[in-house]
């Protein structure tokens, strides 16, 4: 499996395009705002023959779901989110325009993700692992044959997701990260939602909020 990365709106939000050798492609954390940011990602999947197949979120934030419907008014995919963050995503359009973004545009899920239940496209099998503390609904993907996390906003190098917003909770938070992210091998590589790129040894050793 490869991951290609984009940084994207106000916020610098890490959206992550999974593909593997059959060209198959899912979507993860769409955050393309602008049209500019939208015909990167759009340009980008076309020039490297992928095909999008499905549409995730790790969480429903609003820099994370910015991209959403234009990504399933573009490649009429399924979308699926944890249902324990549908409030937080319906949430979004209340306060959008006070963030800034009056142009956001409302996606609803497909359908929903159940941690224990693999996420697959083409030749590849994702780990679904649910993750809660900085939003409710909050999963990180998890890929073992190339020791690769889609970690959203749980854990960043040298720090964690804020607990502040709602539904949001730090000691779910530490929980989360020493059950379902620590309990991966060191050399697991992981891939936050904003950020640059870690790893699980990494912040084992060396995260202050692990001590």
């Amino acid at each position: 499996m490869t991951v290609s990365g984009f940084t994207f709106n106000a916020f610098s939000e890490n959206t992550y395009l999974l593909h593997d050798t059959t060209g198959h492609c899912v979507v993860v954390d769409p955050g393309c705002y602008e049209p500019a940011e939208q015909e990167a990602l759009q340009q980008f999947i076309a020039a490297q023959g992928l095909q999008v197949v499905l549409l995730v979120n790790t969480h429903c934030h609003i820099d994370h779901v910015f991209g959403n419907q234009f990504i399933l008014d573009t490649y009429k995919v399924p979308f699926l989110i944890h249902e324990a963050d549908l409030a937080t995503l319906r949430a979004v359009p209340t306060y959008a325009p006070s963030y800034g973004f009056p142009k956001y545009n409302p996606a609803e899920p497909t359908g929903f993700l159940t941690p224990g239940e693999p996420v697959r496209f083409g030749e590849t099998e994702l780990e679904v692992r649910f993750a809660p503390g900085h939003a409710p609904g909050h999963v990180v993907f998890y890929h073992a044959p190339t020791s690769t996390v889609i970690g959203g906003d749980v854990l960043f190098q040298g720090s964690i997701g804020r607990t502040d917003l709602p539904g949001g909770d730090y000691a779910t938070l530490i929980t989360s990260i020493k059950t379902q992210l620590l309990t991966l091998p060191d050399e697991t590589v992981v891939y936050s939602g904003h950020g640059p790129v870690t790893t699980i040894g990494q912040e084992r050793r060396s995260n202050p909020f692990l001590k």
